[in-house]
């Protein structure tokens, strides 16, 4: 039997790269899959096709996660759709990388407010959703948060407080049989890292050449810890923090 048949999983920011990778790897093993999207709507509408093509089930909804009438939209249709949620993917993040001449008060709001408020925002809406039956949170970290590159002070202190929420809230949840995990990738190749102009950079030659499995990730990499850590495999699992980083530290 697949391992989440008849469960329902909210991946957030899954119209590419990472979270879509999830969003596959999740609908494979049987769950129903909402593909929430910021503003990739092609994107999104694809991957909904290429899982149904493959006997999967999914929608897409459209939803920023740092807007609370947003995230209360994107659980109102996942339950509608499918009765009720069991999965949350914490997934939508930005970022943008400088030194600290580059902060400006507009970029550490934009990238706090997705990638700290909108992780808060969607928990709040998942807990809620979960019910009695609890469930499985999955938080996308970053390995930033353990190799500190330089230009990235904003990007990793919204990932550092990711780390943190996540041992709050597994603590916090437990009694609600809510378990809270998170998975903090390497770097990977996605279109993200492309249009950032990451792939194929000095960053991107280092990356690889310090990382013991000899390249940087793919999004398929990640997808099976997503799937495991939904799972009842994991089920004495919370608060844990995986390393996904071909063993990079």
């Amino acid at each position: 039997m697949e391992k989440l048949t008849n469960k329902v999983a909210v991946v957030t920011g899954a119209s590419k790269g990472i979270g879509a990778g999830i969003a596959k790897g999740l609908a494979a093993e049987g769950a129903a899959v909402v593909v929430n999207y910021a503003s990739a709507k092609e994107g999104a509408d694809k991957l909904v096709s290429e899982i149904i093509k493959e006997g999967g089930k999914a929608i897409a909804v459209q939803g920023d996660v740092s807007q609370q009438a947003d995230v209360d939209r994107i659980f109102d249709e996942a339950v509608g759709a499918f009765g009720g949620v069991d999965i949350l993917v914490n997934n939508a993040g930005v970022y943008q990388f400088g030194g600290i001449e580059d902060v400006t008060v507009e970029e550490f709001n934009r990238q706090f407010n997705t990638n700290v408020l909108g992780l808060l925002l969607v928990t709040k809406g998942a807990v809620k959703s979960f019910g009695d039956k609890g469930g499985s949170i999955i938080n996308i970290g970053s390995t930033a948060t353990r190799i500190t590159p330089p230009g990235t002070s904003i990007y990793t202190a919204t990932k550092g407080a990711v780390d943190s929420i996540t041992q709050v809230l597994s603590k916090e949840l437990g009694s609600k049989k809510i378990r809270v995990n998170s998975i903090n990738p390497g770097m990977v190749e996605t279109e993200g890292t492309h249009t950032a102009g990451l792939i194929g950079s000095d960053f991107h030659i280092n990356a690889e050449k310090t990382a013991p499995l000899g390249r940087i990730g793919q999004p398929n990499d990640i997808a099976p810890i997503a799937v495991f850590l939904a799972s009842d495999e994991s089920r004495w699992l919370t608060g844990e923090t995986i390393i996904a980083s071909g063993g990079v530290r």
